[in-house]
């Protein structure tokens, strides 16, 4: 670390003190100080100052304070603002506060070496140092721990002053890039008015800032940039970043409908695009926007998963390649958790995307609530230096200082790997949306921005001053600019339905948009036997080189057992369906908090060595064509499950996997399921096949680890948009898995996964019901259907507190019949059982939860809808309606459970 980097301006006597004991014996001290102290002494020997007489010590380390004071809090004194005055913040800069004097200003210090100007006047050091840290530009990096990243940001920014110096052609460029920007949203304004946009005016040098992060990053690299961002501004970055067309967007402005007649469609400021372009200089980019719901930050794990998945499977590891942009806005970022959850997941190693840039258009307001009463902290980036990220304030009136800064971030990110910030302060020319009136709650500012010059009117009066760009170009830009906007708005006007951009592209060639008939029958997924079983035995043997915990190779030695016993159970059954896709080609992804192991210590899919951190999957090393990745997750479900939900959107031939420590701790991640999981596919055409693992079972737990919320999932299954499963054996969860990847669509999987069941000695499967079956929609019973008089639908653990009930009881009169596929809602299947047991005169569902949750409300609708099913009188047996998922008495609990087994038996009922 840079030597001084550590010190404050109170630490003049430690700085003495070291230099003492350099005088006593020089190779004492530590390197970069000797080296200090012997340029120190020549520089005493070499230079007089105004008296003759060498520089007192304190003096010389006074200005090294002084220069640590700039590097440090020079970003509270800059003139970053546009719009506002800057808060005071004390003590301030002047050099009294360093134990300087005016006096001091003509003398020579050695201490300029410090900031690479060599020996010079204090006064030139701090012309210097201002000019770095205290212009347009205030960086905040000094908190950073790790030596080469704080000296390559201090080098950079003091060898340049953090100013710019551009060609008259390159200032053309930026010119030409803020007048696209401006002139478009201009138009907008005028052609659509009361239209909402969520305009971009007031920050329009982002277009310019973004492209310097295209060009330069191409430069470096990079062949794929993934953008996240809330509304603000994104139908400018479409039109000049991603280049959608003009015509198409003013087609949207129309509202036209669709030419998709399965499109629900979303507005057109949550909408995604990608697209291709070339850089300047010939190189070739990728470049996708993701579509984002109206939660402002919600888009961000999303981002990184996508980012991390092209990492992965397109560009073989190598971080360089790809890099994410989140675009935020400063309420957003600073009051929003999920932006903390991913930072944390930046360098974790099953999350990190090898840095990302984030760049804050920052319009000093959220909706019309003032910064004051937005954050607690100095920043709404301060977020950032919980992963001592680099933070760059620039005001945004000064588009030359944007694009130098977002050159210096790209070139950190590529160098470093870790996230960078932006924060470009700028302003919000009108309303929250153009419809809004902000002086009801903004008067003042409002009031300022009123006759406030736009970014570009500012420019282009700096450069016909400077002489780079005359008068005349000028308007010939701003002419040629508004020709072409009106002439793709006319074309537009012609236009009968909007255009929908497909994505069945890339990776997702030869996958298709399923029909209803795709879900009447689940595709073959049994595997052979001979394959089977060399994959059962190969991933239940450990290597004998390696020494294991002995309850680890108890572990392996039950699960080889099975195969001879012919028994699997649950943790047999799944990790099966993962070696099997392995062996046919496919990669299997899979995290969430304790995964490795399993919440309930099932799964040992990661297992250690007893004398070291090694680590063995035993999946990877039977070496098959597919690879296992599984992570254990930080405390996050928000920020992994969005993250898992982005991975699975680039990768719809990996199975990828997210799963609950429990299945309530979902709710913790609840907007992803609202917003992305249940609905993308008829927002944004988007398809998905994430599968989330929720554990669900009443067994005394309480209220929180009970229940998963089926009834969440249930509420929003509608046109086929989900797959919600409730299995209550290891072969057909082993089948559901499979079928994830077997179908030529995809489809999100939600399944309710068991904890009892796990190890419950009845809860196996056989080796034929891998190799010679399919995934049962609804298992059947196996009495005689003549003898049935009641029939007992139910799904999950219930049925086995129900089977062991019956046998007890000895009653054959009663069929249990297992739903384990909610939803798509398995009628034909049903039709079937119904009129398989036509003697029965009572129907009954069954369900652990309490009568307002659980799928009893689900069920008793579908049974009513469907026509094979209408006719059927579906009564209710469980738990009374209640607030809260369950009881937290075990007692309690036991009584309920039992009552719901009683009522079905027709015995007295326990309340």
């Amino acid at each position: 670390m840079d030597k001084f980097s550590y010190l404050g301006s109170g630490d003049v006597s430690a700085i003495e003190n070291i230099y003492e004991q350099y005088l006593k014996d020089p190779s004492g001290v530590e390197e970069s100080w000797r080296k200090f102290f012997e340029g120190f002494e020549f520089a005493r020997k070499n230079y007089e100052v105004s008296d003759g007489l060498p520089q007192p010590v304190t003096k010389e380390f006074s200005v090294i304070n002084l220069i640590n004071g700039y590097r440090s809090r020079g970003h509270l004194f800059t003139h970053t603002n546009p719009v506002r005055e800057r808060r005071q913040y004390s003590p301030t800069l002047d050099i009294e506060n360093f134990g300087l004097e005016r006096s001091d200003l003509d003398t020579v210090f050695h201490a300029g070496t410090e900031i690479e100007i060599g020996p010079a006047k204090l006064s030139d050091i701090i012309t210097h140092l201002k000019q770095t840290y205290c212009q347009s530009i205030g960086a905040e990096f000094m908190y950073i721990r790790t030596p080469d990243v704080l000296k390559w940001l201090q080098e950079r920014m003091e060898s340049t002053r953090n100013t710019p110096h551009y060609t008259p052609e390159e200032k053309k460029t930026i010119l030409f890039k803020l007048s696209k920007a401006v002139y478009f949203e201009n138009f907008l304004h005028t052609k659509f008015v009361g239209q909402k946009r969520f305009s971009l005016e007031g920050g329009e040098t982002a277009i310019p800032t973004l492209d310097a992060f295209c060009e330069v990053g191409a430069e470096l690299g990079i062949s794929d940039f993934v953008i996240g961002m809330a509304h603000r501004g994104r139908l400018n970055i479409l039109a000049n970043i991603l280049n959608k067309t003009y015509k198409d967007i003013f087609t949207e402005f129309e509202g036209r409908l669709s030419e998709d007649s399965l499109f629900d469609g979303d507005v057109k400021y949550h909408m995604g695009y990608s697209s291709d372009r070339v850089t300047s200089s010939g190189k070739k980019l990728h470049i996708s926007l993701t579509a984002n719901p109206s939660h402002l930050e919600a888009v961000n794990p999303v981002v990184e998963g996508i980012v991390r998945a092209k990492i992965d499977t397109g560009h073989a590891g190598d971080n360089n390649k790809a890099c994410p942009i989140i675009i935020h806005g400063d309420a957003a970022l600073a009051g929003q958790g999920i932006c903390y959850e991913v930072l944390q997941m930046s360098q974790l190693e099953g999350y990190k995307t090898g840095g990302t840039i984030h760049l804050v258009i920052n319009n000093q307001v959220g909706f019309t609530t003032n910064y004051l009463d937005g954050r607690s902290s100095t920043y709404c980036t301060d977020v950032a230096k919980v992963v001592l990220a680099p933070v760059f304030h620039v005001n945004g009136d000064d588009v030359e200082a944007c694009v130098f800064v977002a050159r210096m971030a790209m070139e950190f990110r590529q160098r470093f790997h870790r996230d960078v910030f932006i924060d470009v302060l700028c302003y919000r020319k009108y309303g929250h949306n153009e419809g809004d009136e902000p002086r009801f709650t903004q008067p003042l500012l409002y009031k300022a921005i009123a006759t406030h010059p736009n970014p570009r009117e500012i420019y282009m009066n700096q450069l016909i001053s400077e002489g780079s760009v005359s008068m005349e170009e000028g308007k010939v830009m701003e002419n040629e600019i508004k020709q072409l906007l009106q002439e793709k708005l006319d074309e537009a006007r012609q236009v009968d339905k909007a255009k929908v951009t497909s994505f069945l592209e890339g990776p997702w060639k030869g996958i298709r948009m399923p029909g209803p008939e795709d879900f009447e029958k689940s595709p073959e997924t049994a595997v052979e036997e001979k394959t089977f079983l060399e994959i059962a035995r190969k991933t239940t043997t450990l290597p004998p080189e390696k020494k294991f915990f002995n309850k680890i190779q108890n572990i392996f030695k039950e699960r080889a057992g099975m195969i001879e016993k012919d028994s699997y159970d649950w943790a047999m059954g799944e990790l099966m369906a993962y070696a099997t896709l392995m062996q046919e080609g496919h990669h299997v992804r899979f995290s969430g908090q304790d995964v490795e192991r399993g919440t309930f210590s099932h799964r040992h899919a990661v297992v250690k060595l007893e004398d070291s951190e090694e680590e063995y999957i035993p999946l990877n090393g039977f070496k098959a064509p597919g690879k296992l990745s599984i992570y254990n997750s930080l405390l996050s479900e928000y920020g992994v499950l969005g993250f898992e939900y982005g991975y699975a959107l680039t990768t719809p031939n990996t199975l990828t996997i997210w799963e609950a420590q429990f299945g309530d701790f979902f709710n913790g991640a609840q907007i992803m399921v609202d917003q992305f999981i249940t609905c993308s596919e008829y927002k944004w055409r988007r398809m998905n096949a994430l599968v989330m693992l929720l554990p669900h079972g009443y067994e005394g737990q309480g209220p929180e680890h009970s229940s998963a919320r089926i009834e969440r999932f249930l509420q929003q299954c509608a046109e086929n948009n989900i797959q919600v499963i409730n299995a209550t054996t290891p072969a057909n969860q082993f089948h559901a898995l499979r079928r994830q990847l077997k179908r030529s669509f995809r489809k999100p999987l939600i399944c309710f996964t068991p904890k009892k069941l796990l190890r419950y000695p009845s809860c196996v499967s056989k080796l034929t019901d891998f190799t010679n079956a399919r995934f049962q929609e609804v298992m059947d019973d196996t009495l005689a259907a003549k003898d049935i008089k009641k029939v007992a639908f139910c799904s999950g653990k219930i049925y086995y507190d129900l089977e062991e009930a019956r046998q007890k009881n000895g009653m054959t009169d009663i069929a249990l019949i297992r739903v384990e596929q909610l939803y798509p809602f398995p009628e034909k299947q049903l039709a079937a059982i119904l009129s398989k047991y036509k003697n029965a005169k009572e129907h009954y569902w069954v369900q652990e939860e309490p009568e307002n949750m659980g799928p009893w409300s689900f069920m008793l609708r579908m049974f009513m809808k469907h026509a094979s099913t209408s006719e059927v009188k579906l009564r209710y047996i469980g738990r009374h309606e209640g607030a809260s998922p369950a009881t937290g008495f075990s007692k309690a609990h036991a009584q309920q459970q039992q009552a719901i087994v009683d009522q079905l038996f027709e015995k007295s009922l326990v309340k």
